[in-house]
């Protein structure tokens, strides 16, 4: 009898996990999400400035697979029995694979959660879009990629706002000198202020408080600093690491329960030289796609190779009109070539309406 394989989060992950999964093996597939629509979470920040997103059903990306659609929130997985807890009922599985993303950590600094918000959820961009009605100072905390696109969006769409970006690290210290130099033209012309090396300790109804004590004004926080997963791998007791993730070998199987697969952000992925991979639809596409090749050899009966991965880019919107493309070694560290300006924008667009593209066709070539 086939084999029943549960996919839990339809997020860029798991829904080409699912398609993949009812595509290359004689297995049911199940996918579980907590809504029925695919969220965009790339373009969430366009989203809190009022630009529309397209409307993208489940049902509609799972049309002609096969695959069953569970619309209902995972409060649990039971391990030793199999089972998928949910709000409304319980799933049977033989196969797992946890694919339910993260989120923002609000969590790690006092006041955050009551006076922040995130863009990593639909529910909270809707929030941070009806806080910006009334807001004319925004401080946008984390100088990684995401604070960085948030902060330009809001710029450029909104220039009737203050917009100041803090961060703990150096402004732009992922990129290579000429990527950093470019960034820090592309927000003078935005106006975007920059405090970088400042420590955010408090988050209060009126701005940030720094470690040095200076509070730093601010009618609306953004907090981009750092992201966590569900803790449902943990309490289900999968093997995880200090953030939570599900710790996987190189084919993405968890090291303790050979019947469960992770793939996205959720999973602790690490290359055979140890580099650990990060959060980024630039990790998840291509890992999602080799994890399950490697089960559907598994499931008829050879054994899977090694993850093979490598980084080429970094793509960064600076606005609709404006991006910085900054091209990377194999380990993600950064060259000194960058594409810049209008076409850099264009190919950071392009980049996004690929993920569609792959979601409607997962078996496309990618990474």
């Amino acid at each position: 009898m086939a084999e029943h394989i549960v996919v839990v989060g339809a997020g860029y992950a798991g829904l080409a996990a699912a398609k993949l999964a009812a595509k290359w093996t004689d297995s049911r597939v199940t996918l579980v999400n907590a809504r029925d629509r695919f969220v965009e979470r790339v373009r969430l920040h366009q989203l809190v400035v009022g630009q529309r997103l397209r409307d993208l059903p489940l049902e509609d990306l799972l049309k002609g697979t096969g695959v069953e659609l569970v619309v209902d929130r995972v409060t649990g997985i039971d391990a030793d029995t199999r089972k998928i807890e949910l709000t409304g009922g319980a799933l049977a599985y033989d196969r797992l694979i946890y694919a339910l993303g993260s989120h923002a950590n609000l969590d790690g600094v006092p006041g955050a959660a009551e006076h922040a918000h995130a863009v990593s959820t639909l529910e909270g961009a809707e929030k941070l879009a009806a806080a910006l009605k009334s807001a004319r100072t925004v401080a946008v905390t984390g100088g990684g990629l995401t604070g960085i696109e948030a902060a330009a969006e809001l710029a450029e769409s909104r220039p009737d706002l203050d917009v100041l970006l803090v961060t703990g690290g150096g402004f732009g210290q992922a990129l290579s000198e000429k990527g950093r130099r470019y960034l820090t033209r592309a927000f003078d012309r935005l106006g975007i202020r920059v405090r970088d090396h400042a420590n955010v300790t408090e988050v209060r109804a009126d701005g940030l408080v720094l470690g040095t004590g200076e509070l730093i004004t601010a009618d609306t926080v953004v907090w981009t600093a750092g992201f966590r997963v569900p803790d449902l791998a943990a309490r289900a007791g999968f093997a995880v690491d200090a953030r939570g993730r599900m710790v996987v070998d190189e084919t993405l199987t968890s090291i303790s329960h050979p019947d469960v697969m992770a793939v996205g952000d959720a999973a602790a992925i690490k290359r055979h030289d140890g580099l650990e991979l990060r959060m980024a639809c630039a990790t998840g596409l291509p890992t999602a796609q080799q994890a399950v090749r490697g089960l559907a050899k598994r499931l008829n009966g050879r054994e899977p190779g090694p993850l093979g991965f490598r980084y080429f880019n970094q793509c960064i919107s600076l606005g609709r009109r404006d991006g910085l493309i900054q091209f990377v070694n194999a380990d993600d560290s950064p060259k000194e070539r960058v594409l810049t300006g209008r076409l850099a924008a264009r190919y950071k667009e392009l980049v996004v309406r690929g993920t569609i593209v792959f979601e409607r066709h997962p078996t496309l070539p990618v990474g």
